[in-house]
Parts: C-alpha cells; structure tokens; sequence
C-alpha cells in the first residue's frame, strides 16, 4: 500500500536556471517527511508547492501523480508531489 498524503516539514527552496514547462511560476520545495515518535522518517524530496508555503512550515503532501495533476488543473503534467496545505496545528493522542 502507498501513502499518497504526507505531513511535512519545508526545509529549503531549489532554484533553477531552466524548468520543465510545468513548473513555470511555481516554486519548488524541499521538503521533510514528519514521522511518529520512535520512527526513522523517509528521506527529503521535492514537491511543487500550490499554497505559498516557506521554509519551516509544516505541509500536506499530496505524493502521487495523477492527484497531483489533478490539483494542478492539468492532466499531463509531469508532476508526482504537490504541496496542498498549510498545517496550523495538529493534534495526536
């Protein structure tokens, strides 16, 4: 089974001299998958961000492609990762 949404954590921008068309005006972000107490969490990678997140914020990730296309508005998007929120506060029994 996939996980397709992942809280997150922004910890850096990429910039680039040349993007692929889909990401034109769009920012990519780094970002940290948050994991539960006791767990290594996965690795860093990038997502399209959809919702002027920064660095430090926590998000939701949508990681996989044909929803995110679908947040884009675009279905050939070449896209897996998309950022669609901005956590305020979050709360685990």
């Amino acid at each position: 089974m996939t996980i397709t949404m992942i809280l997150a954590r922004v910890v850096g921008t990429v910039v680039t001299t040349i993007s692929h068309r889909d990401y034109k005006n769009r920012r990519l972000l780094v970002v940290q998958p948050l994991g539960i107490l006791g767990e290594t969490p996965d690795d860093d990678f990038l997502a399209l961000d959809s919702t002027q997140a920064g660095i430090g914020d926590t998000v939701l990730v949508n990681r996989e492609g044909n929803g995110a296309r679908q947040v884009l508005r675009n279905p050939d998007a070449c896209i897996i990762s998309v950022i669609v929120g901005i956590v305020d506060s979050a709360f685990i029994e």
